[in-house]
This record gives C-alpha cells, sequence and structure tokens, in this order.
C-alpha cells in the first residue's frame, strides 16, 4: 500500500520553483544566490523629440557601463482584464440621472467590451532583477573553506543562513540596487523595489495565470 501511495503522490509546486525563501524583500534561491527585484515604470520613446531620443540612448548606455554585475531585464506581458473596469463604469450607469450622459456612458462601455473581443489588449510591466552571490564575498570567520562548501551544498547554507550574515548580504545587495535605481532615474523612470507581498503577488500571479492572489 505504501508504494501505492509513493507513485501517485503528486510533486508540490514549489519543487520546481528556483525560490527557497523570501525574507525581508530577498528572493533566496536553492542555488544559495540572492536576487533583488525592481520594478520600472516606462516611457513613450517614440513620442520624444529626435535629442531627447539621443539624450536616453546615451543615458542608458552610460548607466550600463556604470553596473560591473550581471543584470537580468524581464518584460512580462498580460492579458488585461477589463471585466472590473467595467462593472464599475456599469455602476456609475444605475446612478447616473442624466439621461445625455447615461447614452454616451453606455456607448462607450459597448465600445470598449467590443473593442476587447476583437483584440487582445496587453499590459506590460518591466522588470530589473538584480543579482548576488553569497560566494563572492567569503565570510572571515567561515573562512575560505567553508564558503566553498556553501557553494557546493546550497541547500545547507540557506538553513544556515543567520539573521546577521542575511543583513550583510542585504546592505550589498542593496548597493546593486541603489545603483540601478539612480541610473534609471537617470533615464527620466520611476523604479520600485518589490517587498516580499509584492514578490509574492508577482510570483502567484506568473505561475497561476488569470488568477489575482487573494489578501485580507
Amino acid at each position: 500500500m505504501a508504494d501505492s501511495k509513493d507513485k501517485t503522490k503528486q510533486p508540490n509546486t514549489s519543487e520546481f520553483l528556483d525560490i527557497a525563501q523570501i525574507r525581508d524583500a530577498i528572493l533566496i534561491l536553492k542555488n544559495g544566490s540572492l536576487r533583488s527585484i525592481v520594478e520600472v515604470n516606462s516611457i513613450n520613446f517614440e513620442l520624444k523629440s529626435a535629442d531627447e531620443q539621443t539624450a536616453i540612448i546615451q543615458a542608458f548606455q552610460g548607466f550600463i557601463n556604470s553596473v560591473d554585475f550581471p543584470l537580468q531585464i524581464v518584460v512580462a506581458s498580460r492579458k488585461l482584464d477589463i471585466d472590473p473596469y467595467l462593472k464599475s463604469l456599469n455602476s456609475l450607469l444605475e446612478k447616473q440621472t442624466n439621461e445625455l450622459l447615461r447614452i454616451q456612458a453606455t456607448e462607450y462601455s459597448r465600445f470598449i467590451q467590443g473593442l476587447t473581443e476583437l483584440a487582445n489588449i496587453m499590459s506590460k510591466k518591466f522588470y530589473i532583477v538584480v543579482p548576488f552571490y553569497a560566494v563572492e564575498t567569503p565570510s572571515a570567520k567561515k573562512g575560505l573553506g567553508q564558503t566553498f562548501k556553501s557553494l557546493f551544498s546550497p541547500s545547507k547554507f540557506i538553513k544556515s543562513l543567520s539573521v546577521e550574515e542575511l543583513e550583510n548580504y542585504k546592505t550589498q545587495i542593496n548597493q546593486r540596487v541603489d545603483m540601478v535605481t539612480s541610473g534609471i532615474s537617470g533615464l527620466g523612470l520611476e523604479s520600485k523595489l518589490l517587498g516580499n507581498d509584492d514578490l509574492i503577488s508577482l510570483f502567484y500571479t506568473y505561475y497561476n495565470p488569470g488568477h489575482q492572489l487573494k489578501t485580507t
């Protein structure tokens, strides 16, 4: 009976994820490395003048050249869920007493609904993934030998990661985040570091398309 149960046991989704823990707005991966994720807003490059476009390109080039660690730029595209907007619009329609405004709003609601049926309206979000590898900075207390052990047995490294060590790594990865956000601001872009709740929501919606994480 035990053997049959083992055979039918389905693996947990978390077993397929590279993420071991999320602590203090930092992703701790199963390979022992750390990640911070910065969300960046967008600008309409085509609406800029030729001089502005040149300035943005040069600023981006300078930003990339100033970074001495690898970065990952992620563009996440999702089909825009327009239903909540239509529901709120219809709710306002029911309360509208002006007949002309009611007719115009009804036509607008029909137009939006028809548009979503004809084409997939996508929303795009932009992220910069900032990495940090704990083995880059060997601890003086542990010595070089212990550092290499953490490289070959990352799971043990994660379990033994103390609050003090995490604070040390957090300081160093935050320095990288500050460098990224500073460079991004030079392009006229706003950015924010994703916190624990943001990261959980991001990966939940990523692995569960069409679903939103319910929070209390």
